[in-house]
Formats: structure tokens, C-alpha cells, sequence
């Protein structure tokens, strides 16, 4: 699926892995996920912004950059995210104050499953016994021509992109809102269609 998006996400594969993005693009689950994950990233009220499971993908990656797992090639031997740190992030990120722990839990892995029901793997990894997290280091490696490319750093990069644009229409809807409560009663009109145009542009952000 094309959308506004996957434009700007090739752009970025291209800058990091050249003449080999196309190919990586096209043989990774996870970043064709993604990509229609983000679909709703310049579009209206019908498109749901779905940080929840893009969320969950995000947190369990930057936990595994931040420990340098990318490099050393040790997270085999990691004992795992902590539900309540990886919660706790999610709710630090914009828009993710209200969510909760299904997608952390089972909403990603269906979905995924959903999308790509011949991939092997799922994004999540998790022990019930401990309520330890792991991300699917199968998802982000890619092997080609026997050379190996870990693709965690780029997927933080598109999420941050989307989360960037979103934002961003948000504070224009602000600012937009903004206007309408400077319009005087003389301006009744004008009011009027400046409400309609905002309608018209479905500005809506609803967090899955």
C-alpha cells in the first residue's frame, strides 16, 4: 500500500542502505507493517492514528538500541523489558497518555499475523511468568547476499517521522481553533465557514 508516508519512509531506507532499500523494503514484514500502520499520517477524521501498536514496537526497539543490542548482537541473552518501563514510555510519548497494555499483550501480534499470516515470527515476544518483553530480532535483521543489516535504528526513525507529522496536524488544529474564538460576533459568517472548512478537512485523532 501507497500513502503520503511511504514516500518519506523510502527516502529515508534510501539514505541509509542505497541501492539496496528496495530490496530490504520489500523482503521485511516489520517495515511493510509499518508502512501501513502510518497511513492515516496526513489524512482526516476516517483515518485512525494507530500509535498503540506502533507504540509497542517503538519502545521495545529503542530499549533494544539504547542497551546496544544492534552492535553487540547479546539480546539473545537479555532478560527482557519490564511491562511497567515499557508502559510508562508509551505513556510519555505524544498522544499515548491513555494507553494501555493490549497492544504490548496480543493486539500487535494478531494484527500482524493479520497482515503477513505466512511470516514465521511476531513483533512480541513475551513471559507471562515475569512479564518480560522482548522484540522479535528476527523482524529486524535482514539478510542479504550474507551480508546482515539490523534495521532497529531506521524503524525508530519512521515512527518519530509519524509521530512528528501528527503532532504537527495537531497543533494546526489548535491554531486553527484558535482563530475561530478571535472572530467576533460580527464576523458570523466568516465564523460559519471557517467552522465548515475545518469539518470539511476532518481533523480527528483517535488513539487504537
Amino acid at each position: 500500500m501507497e500513502h503520503e508516508l511511504t514516500k518519506v519512509i523510502k527516502n529515508a531506507l534510501k539514505d541509509i542502505y542505497g541501492n539496496k532499500s528496495e530490496l530490504i523494503y520489500s523482503i521485511s514484514p516489520i517495515l511493510q507493517y509499518i508502512n501501513l500502520k502510518t497511513r492515516a499520517a496526513n489524512r482526516g477524521s476516517k483515518a485512525r492514528s494507530s500509535f498503540g501498536n506502533l507504540y509497542a514496537i517503538y519502545v521495545l526497539v529503542e530499549d533494544y538500541v539504547k542497551k546496544g543490542f544492534d552492535e553487540s548482537g547479546r539480546y539473545i541473552s537479555y532478560e527482557g523489558s519490564k511491562y511497567s518501563e515499557l508502559l510508562r514510555r508509551q505513556r510519555e510519548l505524544p498522544f499515548g497518555q491513555k494507553l494501555q497494555n493490549h497492544a504490548l499483550n496480543h493486539r500487535l501480534n494478531q494484527e500482524f499475523k493479520k497482515y503477513f499470516p505466512t511470516c514465521d515470527y511476531v513483533p512480541v515476544i513475551r513471559e507471562p511468568s515475569n512479564n518480560r518483553y522482548w522484540f522479535n530480532e528476527n523482524l529486524l535483521l535482514c539478510i542479504i547476499e550474507e551480508q546482515t543489516y539490523n534495521l532497529a535504528k531506521i524503524i525508530i526513525q519512521i515512527i518519530e517521522l509519524y509521530i512528528s507529522t501528527k503532532t504537527n496536524a495537531f497543533e494546526d488544529f489548535i491554531k486553527s481553533c484558535q482563530q475561530i474564538s478571535q472572530l467576533t460576533e460580527a464576523n458570523k459568517n466568516e465564523a460559519i465557514g471557517f467552522i465548515v472548512t475545518l469539518l470539511q478537512q476532518n481533523y480527528k485523532c483517535k488513539i487504537v
